[in-house]
């Protein structure tokens, strides 16, 4: 707000100019009354090459110059509204240019400025005598708001009530600033928020704004900028805005700097119509019709001129209009205007000249056509009519000017017909108030009131410029905003279609997809997918499915991983299966011949107790492979833990003991005939019980310290592709457990082998240590194979697999060798040469007396000697003395263990 130092230059400055230039105007209307009401209105464009004025403006000049007249004429024939009391006029063009109609509003102002002329004589010495102008009580206008900003800070220094019938910006509701104006339409504030709900009706999102300079331009997209922010996702592409006088080049180049973000069709324009037809002009110029989207203000509405010749780039532009209708009453009145019924207005002259393209007189200043004016041509005949959009709220703003200044009448002048001397003195201030508070139903029949900052409330019609059935493009009604839109969409057309465009900065990211912003646009960003195990949280963000979850196809949520486990139809199962039935099968054979057998000589050469121990490891290292591929409970994952290690801890302990005890009948007879400890076959099953229930008690420990159970392994098959991931449903046993449960089979499997080795020596066939030492050495083979496999393949997505038919062939392996080396050829001697099952003769004498010898020497009891050993052909034929050491150690120990066993 200006300081009051200020206030008064400013107001001294205004009374030095008007007591120097006596300011009439040269083209004004002036009715007598008994108050006078001021009138602004645009009667003509602006104008170039330094002229004040320029075209007459036929709708929003004239149309609307002569409402306020019409309105006059109907408040002084009304006896109800001022009753002996004429209202007069004194109406001024603006020429649409802001300072221009400051140099004219000063003219109100007259009657109220004090004139000292004691020092001005008359050349006869007399003082002279000046006609008082007329004193304005109000003003009626302006139209542009630029105008009615400039002529507002004037009149309010003078306190003359100013009503504006077409001035929107939201900075003229300020009351601390422009506390004598009001207006009957409403502020562009409300207008911004109509274009915020139409755009987001339209789902658009990104456009661009244009503004006349000028308080009506520039504020109405400051509204609408702060608007859109606070109701959030709109943006703004760019801002421009036309400058005062603008050059063609300067339309030209607003449209090439909308065209700089092409995906910002949509385009917001408070801007005056010559602004908003230079805009249209030079789209076309440009070749982009079709392209632009517009929203324009009520400055464009439903006019025809903005458009005139341009209507094909117009198509679709949607207009707002403060809700209006049209005044039937003042049709009749306009169309019956003619040359002689009208020289009141003195523009109509140059109205009928444009109106009808003709020249009235030689000094018209039409050039452009040589047709004569008849004067007797009609308005609505021979021209094309339409009311402007305007019109009602000129016709209001009178009206509600009659009505304050009825009210004032009848408040201050009870008992006075006319204007009372109280009145007459009355301040604008009383005015004010009395306008502030009147209500009264418009000449639309709608209620014309006042809010505290002098606004009307917010009431719109929705036009689009559409194409009609007769090709002819005209504005068609589409809506509706009072204090919320109500846009009827169906009704909507588009140069493009039925379809309503897109204008938005960034198309609308794709389901599973987030929205990277760019900084500083919240408007734009660029489309991300929720890769890998994400999922679309909302649309800015991903975030990571739990462990056991997945993404869903279209990732908008997640979903349980699958579970799997091996399958018995699996090709990892089917193999291992196959074997081990063949194994079990094979096993079983094996017993049930040596139980048939089980008193024949091979049978109990090989040793019958742990022959069956051998066959029962065997059968476990077999069964092994159904219970690493059963469904994992409690019940199987207890199984494996004790038989994953049990069959081949049996059978390597069976072997061991077997390989052990020659080891040592060998080495005892290379220093003595003295039988070794602990040979015999209870102390062989002894030893063998032993070292399985070392096996046995390292399982029950694992028992306690870790309870066998399931568990839904995610890591195993969690692959790059979630469509790929799978969770694995196995026995809570980790690979280092599997290992350490194997690792004391695996040791005792390295100890015999390492007897094996040492008892290469024995001689051929004795007591199956060449087989058992064939068979571990095929065994460590198959266990060194075993390892790389197993571990190499513990980060492979079919580790499950992989490891499982790793370790259930290579312990059917196992379990085949030992029992095809070891069984396999007895059970062939057994079954299809029984005659070699049988003892071939007695020992030689020299044998007899040599195990005699040997038997004192020893002093082993009969009844100490294992039952069912057969004596072996070795036996039978003894070896004859040598003089060579080694070999005389061996016989020795042939000898003990010949006669041991007889």
């Amino acid at each position: 707000m200006p300081t009051n130092g200020r206030l008064f230059c400013l107001m001294r400055t205004l009374l030095d100019f008007a007591l120097s230039q006596e300011v009439y105007a040269p083209h004004s209307i002036r009715i007598e009354g008994h108050l006078t009401l001021g009138g602004l209105f645009p009667v003509h464009t602006r104008g170039t090459d330094g002229m004040p004025c320029g075209d007459i403006k036929k709708e929003n000049g004239i149309h609307r110059l002569e409402a306020m007249l019409y309105a006059l004429d109907q408040i002084n024939l009304d006896d109800q509204l001022l009753p002996n009391i004429t209202l007069g006029a004194r109406v001024l063009d603006t020429c649409s240019r802001d300072t221009y109609a400051l140099e004219q509003s000063l003219t109100f102002v007259q009657a109220l400025i004090q004139k000292d002329t004691s020092d001005v004589r008359c050349t006869n010495g007399e003082p002279p005598l000046f006609v008082k102008p007329e004193k304005v009580v109000g003003v009626i206008g302006a139209s542009a708001s630029s105008v009615s900003i400039m002529v507002a800070n004037i009149l309010r220094l003078f306190q003359i009530p100013q009503i504006s019938y077409a001035s929107t910006a939201p900075e003229l509701s300020d009351d601390r600033r422009y506390d004598f104006f009001s207006r009957v339409v409403p502020p562009d504030s409300f207008q911004a928020q109509a274009m915020v709900d139409i755009i987001r009706a339209l789902d658009w999102t990104y456009v661009s704004t244009v503004a006349s300079e000028g308080s009506y331009g520039e504020k109405g997209v400051e509204a609408f900028q702060q608007i859109s922010k606070e109701a959030g996702g709109i943006c703004i592409a760019q801002s421009l805005k036309i400058p005062h006088n603008p050059k063609l080049e300067d339309y030209d180049e607003a449209i090439q700097q909308l065209l700089e973000t092409p995906h910002s069709r949509g385009v917001i324009i408070f801007a005056s119509e010559e602004d908003v037809r230079g805009l249209l002009n030079a789209t076309k110029r440009a070749n982009q019709v079709g392209h632009f989207l517009w929203i324009g203000s009520d400055s464009w509405g439903a006019k025809s001129s903005p458009i005139h010749q341009l209507e094909d780039v117009a198509v679709g532009a949607v207009t707002i209009l403060p809700k209006r209708s049209s005044i039937k009453g003042f049709d009749e009145y306009f169309t019956s205007l003619t040359l002689e019924n009208n020289r009141r207005n003195v523009w109509f002259a140059e109205f009928w000249e444009e109106n009808f393209d003709c020249r009235l007189l030689s000094s018209s200043k039409r050039e452009d056509t040589s047709r004569k004016c008849t004067g007797q041509e009609r308005i609505g005949i021979d021209s094309k009519y339409e009311q402007e959009g305007k019109v009602q709220f000129v016709i209001d703003a009178v009206y509600a000017m009659a009505h304050a200044l009825h009210n004032m009448q009848r408040d201050l002048c009870p008992e006075h017909s006319g204007i009372c001397p109280v009145m007459e003195a009355a301040e604008g201030k009383t005015l004010l108030k009395y306008i502030r508070n009147a209500s009264f139903n418009g000449s639309a029949g709608t209620s014309v009131m006042f809010n505290k900052n002098g606004d009307a409330p917010g009431r719109y019609d929705l036009f689009q410029f559409q194409m009609t059935n007769s090709s002819v493009p005209e504005y068609r009604p589409i809506g509706q905003w009072v204090e919320t839109l109500q846009l009827r969409l169906e009704e909507l057309q588009w140069p493009e279609g039925e379809q309503v465009p897109i204008s938005m900065c960034s198309l609308p990211c794709k389901t599973g997809e987030r929205k990277k912003r760019v900084k500083g646009m919240p408007c734009c960003w660029h489309c991300e997918l929720c890769d890998g195990y994400q999922y679309q949280y909302d649309e800015t963000s991903c975030r990571l499915c739990s462990y056991d979850m997945r993404p869903n196809p279209n990732r908008t949520e997640c979903q349980p991983i699958p579970i799997v486990k091996l399958e018995w139809h699996s090709p990892w199962a089917v193999i291992p299966v196959f074997l081990a039935m063949l194994g079990i099968i094979a096993t079983i054979f094996v017993m049930a011949t040596f139980i048939h057998y089980n008193n024949t000589p091979i049978v109990r050469a090989s040793g019958r107790e742990l022959s069956y121990v051998l066959l029962t490891g065997i059968f476990l290292c077999y069964i092994i492979t159904f219970l690493m591929i059963a469904k994992p409970d409690v019940g199987v994952c207890s199984f494996r833990r004790i038989f994953l290690g049990l069959g081949m801890c049996i059978s390597y302990a069976a072997l061991l003991t077997k390989t052990n005890r020659i080891y040592r009948i060998f080495e005892q007879g290379k220093q003595t005939v003295t039988a070794p400890r602990f040979i015999s076959p209870t102390s062989q099953i002894a030893i063998t019980s032993s070292l399985i229930c070392l096996q046995l008690l390292g399982v029950l420990i694992w028992f306690a310290v870790d309870p066998p159970n399931t568990i839904i392994d995610y890591d195993e098959q969690k692959t790059m592709n979630p469509n790929l991931a799978r969770g694995v449903l196995k026995c809570d046993i980790t690979d280092l457990q599997m290992i350490c449960s194997l690792g004391y089979s695996i040791l005792l499997m390295v100890t015999c082998t390492i007897y094996a080795i040492k008892t290469r020596d024995v001689p051929e066939d004795f007591n199956e240590a060449k087989p058992i030492g064939f068979t571990m050495y095929t065994t460590c083979i198959v266990w060194l194979a075993f390892i790389p496999i197993f571990f190499g393949t513990a980060q492979s997505a079919e580790k499950l697999y992989i490891q499982t038919t790793t370790l259930t062939i290579s312990m059917n392996l196992s379990a085949s060798v030992a029992l095809g080396m070891l069984y396999m050829p007895k059970v062939y001697v057994i079954i299809f040469h029984p005659e070699l099952n049988v003892q071939k003769r007695k020992r030689s004498f020299k044998a007899m007396v040599t195990a005699a010898t040997m038997s004192s020497r020893i002093s082993v009891k009969p009844s100490e000697r294992p039952n069912g050993e057969a004596k072996t052909e070795l036996c039978e034929n003894p070896p004859t003395a040598t003089t060579d050491p080694m070999s005389e150690s061996h016989n020795m120990a042939i000898n003990i263990f010949c006669n041991y066993f007889v």
